[in-house]
């Protein structure tokens, strides 16, 4: 695409921000408005002082991934930034030095990258046609190459997002010695990328946000300079008989002998380190026959599972069932949207309680689908009796999530199904507190100086028309990715 186009596609509200929330947080009017200050004047003279000497200048939200300890910070980036980030990366040249190196990453015949965004040209959903890029490109490209390999290594970055040095963006577009030879912020492209970073994250050098397409755009100008690091040096080794499909930190290595795969992970490992980066040793798997291990583990089990009951309990039971054994999987994400669907047909339920507590318990121990639990929750909440009911069920519900760590993506949801029932329940998540406080803020402008700037930001994220016509049921297009038309 074109520079224009590129700059079109990442300042949209789902390119600003790709994390799952629902449709009534909505960041149009804010990005729109600080855009139009922002392609007059430069950023740099609308501050006070230097946004890296502020916390709190992004707006993190907590994402657990396990029900336990584990965690995924999620950050919707100061709007500020991230528009003067994106007319820094969309200016002619600059666009142009960057898709020249991406053309230059994609050379070699042996490494496929099938993680680039895209925009969708369709009625689908940018997010629903990356997902189908996933499908296409690597599940169904991975069984293809069985025609010409038996065996396929699997291997992924460990909190590749987290672990990004960001001196290695500069690395990557201009290479390390010229990089290292002009280190000043105004001299390459890739400094500014940097710095601008830095300014979100208190000059931090490790790390990059997660949740947005243009910080996984970044991501892939690292990842495609450490594919053309790998090739260059199993060409120097003269390793020839291999393929590599990559999707974003996900690498699938097809080789005729196990050994020849154990080599290039181990020349993988090499380049990563000098990159700041390591394989997870956890998801580092031993050649396996490429059909077999074409489809995930968890997905092979669905497909033999016994998908569906008669009735509806035992339906989600076993839904239940499989996330016991396969947590967070993607089967288990589409297994809850189909139930939904079915649920959102079915004329009466019964025994709506016990389900209830099915679906949470399904959430708890998968987060990852919390969004569609939240959305099965919706529905049988109206088998209930009275809204007294359902206020002491939600009550229960929200109790029940706060014995976990770091759930901020799942109060989010909660106060999507709550609102149309009980409006003043009270959450701690700032988002969530922007949705009961019109002028609140999500992010920390101390560092701006300009009035004009400060005025634009100020702009509601809450779509309130909408927030006051929710349905008390969510309807399933607020959940399934594929939904269109």
């Amino acid at each position: 695409m074109s520079a224009d186009e590129a700059r079109g596609f990442l300042l949209k509200p789902v390119s600003y921000c790709s994390i799952d929330i629902p449709d009534y947080i909505d960041f149009t009017q804010v990005l729109t408005e600080t855009a139009k200050v922002l392609e007059s004047a430069r950023l740099s003279g609308m501050q006070g002082h230097s946004p890296r000497d502020e916390s709190g200048v992004n707006y993190t939200l907590l994402a657990n991934k396990d029900g336990r300890y584990a965690w995924r910070p999620f950050q919707v980036i100061h709007p500020a930034l991230y528009v003067s980030l994106v007319e820094t990366l969309t200016a002619e040249d600059a666009w142009k030095a960057i898709t020249d190196r991406f053309t230059a990453f994609s050379t070699h015949p042996r490494v496929d990258c099938l993680s680039i965004p895209l925009e969708s040209q369709t009625k689908r959903s940018d997010q629903a046609e990356q997902v189908t890029q996933w499908w296409q490109g690597i599940e169904q490209r991975s069984i293809e190459l069985s025609l010409e390999y038996q065996y396929v290594l699997h291997a992924d970055i460990s909190d590749c997002y987290g672990s990004i040095y960001t001196h290695s963006i500069p690395w990557a577009l201009h290479t390390r010695p010229i990089a290292k030879a002009k280190r000043k912020r105004s001299e390459l492209l890739g400094n500014e990328i940097d710095g601008t970073i830095q300014d979100m994250r208190e000059g931090q050098t490790n790390g990059i946000p997660q949740g947005s397409v243009v910080m996984d755009f970044i991501a892939e100008m690292v990842l495609g300079y450490t594919d053309e690091l790998l090739a260059e040096r199993l060409d120097t080794e003269k390793v020839t008989h291999y393929h590599i499909l990559r999707y974003r930190d996900d690498y699938r290595v097809f080789v005729n002998d196990p050994e020849l795969g154990e080599l290039i992970l181990r020349t993988l490992t090499e380049v990563l380190i000098d990159l700041g980066l390591k394989l997870n040793g956890s998801k580092t798997s031993q050649a396996q026959p490429v059909v077999r291990a074409s489809l995930k583990p968890d997905k092979w089990a669905w497909l033999l599972h016994k998908q569906r009951d008669f009735n509806l309990q035992k339906h989600l039971l076993g839904i239940h069932a499989h996330g016991t054994d396969y947590p967070n999987a993607g089967s288990l994400m589409i297994a809850m949207s189909a139930f939904h669907k079915r649920l959102m047909r079915a004329k009466k339920v019964r025994a709506p309680l016990p389900m209830i507590g099915v679906a949470l318990d399904i959430a708890i121990h998968s987060p990852r689908v919390f969004p569609a639990c939240a959305a099965v929750i919706s529905r049988l909440l109206q088998e209930l009796d009275s809204d007294q009911e359902r206020r002491d069920v939600l009550q229960k519900v929200l109790t029940r999530i706060r014995t976990l760590p770091n759930v901020g993506t799942m109060e989010v949801w909660l106060q999507r199904i709550s609102h149309p029932i009980q409006a003043e329940l009270s959450y701690e998540e700032q988002i969530c507190k922007v949705v009961r406080s019109p002028g609140s803020s999500l992010w920390n402008n101390d560092w701006i100086s300009s009035k004009t700037l400060l005025a634009a930001l100020g702009h509601d994220i809450i779509d309130r028309d909408g927030l006051a016509k929710l349905s008390k049921v969510v309807q399933p297009d607020e959940i399934d990715l594929f939904a269109y038309g």
